[in-house]
């Protein structure tokens, strides 16, 4: 089989690996979509230690739909040549292989294989390059889960990336009334309002003027501020906190679920006086993956919209690089052309 290694910063090989053959316990699944994340593309500009772990001389790759293609005899729940969806934290029975599983590799072996823990089988309503951002949606449902949602409530979420989109649609889908996504990329923000979410792009617009406008108004400790209950930031940036603790009504909460490895400088009294949560959500759940389906399933949005580009395995790094470019890009596939 063919498989991409991951030789350090910005340098990918993609080499020739035997094709892995399942034991009496086993699964091995062939890849038939595979999507770059935020996280490989931060690996590949800036080397490791960023984002998930990657090793040098690994495979790589974490966002997967796949289909089986081989079935070991103690195995049960699985046919040859159904969908799944491969749990990348459990995948290769090593979760410090939830990064480098396998996605940009035509085979992966799934060991002691269990049906709806190391593969969740694909309902047929899922368009299957749409099953290839289950994983992604299930960041951003597990983020948006964290935000405690109640019925009639409304957001603001930071980035029209996949994960941010992910969590306006998983807010929508667990009753949220409306949801504002914000970024700075006039690109990204029109795939968000044709998901049917209102916009800010704070490159040039007020977040809290026009929070209040889209939104209504309500009171924090600094005065009329967005009727917003939840803010999920899915970029990763101090100033995104910076608002919350500055305009963030009382009782509001606050998800970090973008990579910031920095340390925020805040006053927590303010915090405090405001009756504010401040919290992360990172990876996903089990349920999350079910809820994720379900949404998927409804066909409520039109997802695909989502999609921008595709790559063939051998144009890996180029779907890289087109990932980067926030303007032209949104989500990039990899596409094995199985039938």
């Amino acid at each position: 089989m063919k498989a991409a290694i991951y030789k350090g910063k910005k340098n990918i090989e993609l080499v020739e690996l035997p094709t892995p053959q399942a034991g009496d316990d086993d699964v091995v699944i062939q890849n038939i979509y595979a999507g770059i994340c935020g996280s490989d593309v931060a690996v590949y500009n800036h080397g490791t230690e960023t984002g998930h772990k990657v090793g040098i001389n690994h495979e790589f790759g974490h966002e997967a739909i796949s289909r089986v293609a081989e079935v070991g005899k103690n195995v049960t729940g699985f046919k040859v040549g159904e969908r799944v969806y491969p749990y990348p934290l459990y995948a290769r029975g090593d979760t410090s292989r939830a990064g480098s599983m396998g996605a940009f590799s035509e085979y992966i072996l799934i060991p002691n294989a269990q049906l709806n823990k190391q593969l969740y089988p694909v309902p047929q309503a899922i368009d299957t390059r749409i099953g290839a951002m289950i994983e992604p949606f299930t960041v951003g449902t597990c983020a948006a889960r964290h935000g405690d949602p109640h019925q009639g409530d409304q957001a603001i979420v930071y980035g029209a990336g996949t994960i941010g989109l992910s969590a306006a649609v998983a807010l929508t889908h667990f009753g949220v009334k409306q949801v504002v996504v914000v970024d700075q990329s006039d690109f990204r923000l029109n795939i968000a309002r044709q998901l049917g979410f209102e916009t800010i792009n704070n490159a040039h617009e007020d977040v809290r003027q026009k929070g209040i406008t889209l939104l209504g108004s309500t009171f924090g400790i600094h005065g009329e501020c967005p009727d917003a209950a939840i803010f999920i930031d899915a970029v990763g940036r101090n100033d995104i906190l910076h608002d919350f603790i500055e305009f963030g009504p009382i009782d509001s909460r606050f998800v970090s679920v973008g990579i910031n490895n920095t340390k925020p400088d805040f006053n927590f009294l303010e915090l405090t006086y405001g009756s504010k949560s401040v919290g992360g959500s990172g990876g996903y759940r089990p349920e999350d993956v079910h809820t994720v389906m379900t949404i998927m399933a409804s066909q409520q949005f039109n997802l695909a919209t989502m999609i921008t580009q595709e790559v063939d395995q051998a144009h890996l790094e180029e779907g890289i690089k087109t990932a980067t470019d926030v303007d032209h890009a949104l989500k990039v596939l990899v596409n094995y052309h199985i039938q």
